[in-house]
């Protein structure tokens, strides 16, 4: 499956305006956002967990990252209540799982191979550092690839970016204007190196999940031979 695979156009999902489709696995449902592959894929998605369900032992060959959203997600190593971000690189393994049901935003297959880096942040806990007017940052995660945070945009604030190769945002909280088009909660943008960012918070301000930098080059497909 190719969803979104034009890494060089501007890509939007309005995912609450799409419907939950069915995983393999029983109670657990998806909204996807962007896929190279099937099941198997580099992916990014919003995932739904209904109380109880559970997917089953996997390695995380590529990696893993995800925020959660609603719930609290959990695994053998802990639960994640949300605002949680974690980072599971290449050669991790879990069984996910909620009890109480969870919503989580995950990217899959998107690390350097090489990277062994656990990490695991609860954002909601975390003072954000202004950047510049109307905006600050939680950091999350920097390397030579990519850079990870959450921004707060004060309301009515516009912000540009440029020279960032490759942007993406999920809306967390409130909501902005890109283009002409408005984006709320759980909506998802996703802006090639050559396109820079011009947009304005709303009235009520913005939380986003932010990566840049990811898309200096040309995302393929996982290889899963050998």
């Amino acid at each position: 499956m190719d969803l979104n695979a034009k890494f060089d156009e501007r890509a939007v999902v309005h995912s609450d305006r799409e419907p939950w489709v069915a995983s393999p696995m029983k109670g657990v449902d998806r909204r996807m956002l962007d896929r190279i592959g099937d099941e198997v894929a580099r992916a990014t998605t919003i995932v739904r967990y209904a109380p109880g369900s559970a997917f089953s032992a996997h390695t995380h060959t590529g990696g893993e990252e995800f925020l959660v959203l609603e719930g609290v997600f959990q695994d053998e190593h802990g639960d994640f209540p949300v605002g949680t971000y974690v980072r599971n690189p290449p050669t991790s393994a879990h069984t996910p799982s909620s009890a109480e049901g969870a919503v989580i935003f995950v990217k899959l297959w998107q690390f350097d191979m090489d990277d062994r880096q656990q990490i695991t942040i609860d954002t909601t806990t975390q003072t954000p550092q202004p950047v510049r007017e109307g905006v600050s940052e939680i950091p999350l995660f920097e390397d030579a690839r990519e850079r990870v945070r959450i921004e707060l945009w004060q309301a009515s604030v516009a912000v540009t970016q440029a020279g960032h190769n490759g942007f993406e945002a999920l809306v967390i909280e409130g909501s902005l204007r890109e283009g002409d088009e408005d984006f709320g909660v759980n909506s998802w943008l996703r802006l090639p190196p050559h396109t820079p960012l011009n947009a304005v918070s709303g009235p009520e301000g913005a939380r986003l999940w932010v990566k840049s930098g990811h898309l200096a080059e040309t995302p393929t497909a996982p290889n899963v031979g050998g």
